[in-house]
């Protein structure tokens, strides 16, 4: 799932009180676990100036890498984080865990030759799903449809209780860059493999 629809279902799964209290731990548990990927792809890019597809066929799957990626995915080490949290009546901390374990949750049945180990470090299990967020050749059209949808959806119930131009302009942003992305991608290419 891309990284800016963790963001915005998990904040429609808290509360409108959850939400004005702890936004910012919302989010910043959303999109955490996704964090190591863009510092990745900025070094390989950008300093080390390797092509995308080695990037995304090679360097990802290396050993460091996956650990590092895999730690940020873990539900196990979200969730002991969620305990000690609990315990140490951090509450603002335990909703930012709370978010990261969505966030997995919200992977795992839309991620398929790219799947995490959501389990690591206690289990490397891998759930292959039959779907993929991205890959058409795992029904990446439908998946994305569905999830631009899903967003397209929870922004809608969302916008009334956004307190800032900057926060609603976002959510605007996103369904725009979304939409626009899926027609280009999606519908376009379509259209010209029938004609």
């Amino acid at each position: 799932m891309n990284t800016p629809s963790h963001a915005i279902l998990n904040l429609v799964v808290f509360s409108q009180q959850m939400r004005n209290q702890a936004s910012h731990a919302i989010f910043l548990g959303a999109i955490l676990p996704d964090v190591p990927i863009f510092v990745f792809y900025f070094l390989m890019k950008f300093v080390y100036r390797l092509p995308s597809h080695q990037i995304w066929s090679e360097v990802y799957y290396q050993p460091f890498w996956q650990a590092i990626i895999s730690t940020f995915h873990s539900i196990p080490l979200a969730l002991i984080g969620v305990i000690i949290a609990h315990v140490l009546n951090w509450q603002v901390i335990e909703v930012g865990f709370i978010s990261m374990v969505l966030h997995s949750l919200l992977d795992l049945p839309v991620h398929n030759n790219d799947a995490h180990r959501h389990f690591f470090p206690f289990s490397d299990y891998r759930f292959i799903s039959p779907i993929s967020y991205w890959d058409r050749n795992h029904y990446g059209g439908i998946v994305a449809f569905v999830e631009i949808s899903l967003v397209l959806m929870a922004s809608i119930y969302l916008f009334p209780t956004m307190r800032s131009y900057w926060s609603k302009g976002l959510l605007l942003a996103v369904n725009l860059f979304y939409w626009g992305a899926y027609f280009r991608f999606y519908l376009i290419k379509k259209i010209f493999n029938l004609l």
